[in-house]
């Protein structure tokens, strides 16, 4: 039954949890004791996400048994008793402790993503566009809960470019979907019925250019070159249209893209890109200030 729960609470998922860096990585406090603050909102997450992921399972236990690899997950398979609403709460509440222990403001946006998460497993989840648009606020708001819980200032330009590559993988997600599961598709999920191939590649062709063209200005802007103090951090980009050209790959060429987190860890070339992107990032922020 543990092994049951830990399944459900999906731990591959976790690597969504690490935008709760990007703060910290951003304001260059990533080799300060804020370090230790940032990984314990990054558990906070995990806790959270977690439990989210819980009752998502468990309101979603019916349809999801016409998904083919969906109905292989404890609750859809009957495998796991009501105890998974009880330990969902359970994670709620202690994640919501942990925040509050953390920061005052940490825990109100821990709560505003568990409120709005619960409300997309309820109800925003079947209306069009809009569900797409929560799963990438839910991105944001793991964003913001970083830069709160170490009380740095939230740029904008961060919130711009996590908005927009979270769109850009739920729509991918949909994608997927909608061309997988075929006439199946809104058995498993109605609002699916709402969304067709050729509207979706709109989208994403639409976010795709919006993201990249986003981060290439946060990289070239004045203020981001004057916060900084180096004028090197376009030399990332092209780490950034690698990514997402090979995203795009998998998702259109080899039909990929069911889970976005999964895919980041089991594609060698695009993990080997987000790691080596990561590794610029950092040594242009906290190397020595040449350029």
């Amino acid at each position: 039954m543990l092994a049951a729960v830990l399944a459900s609470l999906r731990p591959r998922q976790w690597v969504k949890n690490l935008f709760v860096f990007a703060g910290l990585i951003f304001s260059q406090k990533l080799f300060t004791p804020l370090a230790g603050v940032a990984l314990a909102t990054f558990a906070v997450f995990c806790a959270l996400s977690g439990a989210v992921y819980l009752l998502n399972d468990v309101a979603d236990r019916e349809t999801d048994r016409f998904h083919p690899r969906k109905r292989e997950r404890p609750i859809a398979a009957g495998r796991l008793p009501a105890m998974a609403v009880a330990a969902a709460l359970v994670l709620v509440a202690a994640g919501l402790a942990a925040s509050i222990a953390i920061s005052p403001r940490l825990a109100l946006v821990s709560l505003a993503y568990v409120t709005l998460m619960g409300a997309y497993s309820a109800w925003l989840k079947h209306l069009v566009i809009v569900d797409v648009i929560v799963v990438a606020a839910g991105f944001v708001l793991r964003a913001v809960a970083g830069a709160l819980a170490i009380d740095v200032e939230i740029s904008g330009w961060l919130l711009i470019c996590t908005v927009l590559i979270a769109l850009f993988f739920a729509l991918g997600k949909r994608r997927h979907e909608v061309l997988t599961l075929a006439e199946g598709a809104a058995r498993h999920r109605p609002i699916l019925a709402e969304y067709s191939a050729g509207l979706l590649d709109q989208m994403i062709a639409v976010v795709t250019a919006s993201t990249v063209t986003a981060y290439a200005l946060y990289t070239m802007s004045p203020e981001t070159v004057a916060k900084f103090d180096t004028h090197l951090l376009p030399a990332t980009l092209p780490f950034v249209l690698y990514g997402i050209f090979r995203y795009l790959y998998l998702l259109y060429g080899c039909q990929m893209g069911g889970s976005p987190s999964e895919l980041f860890l089991n594609d060698r070339p695009l993990l080997v890109d987000a790691l080596l992107w990561m590794l610029s990032v950092v040594v242009i922020l906290y190397g020595p200030r040449v350029g």
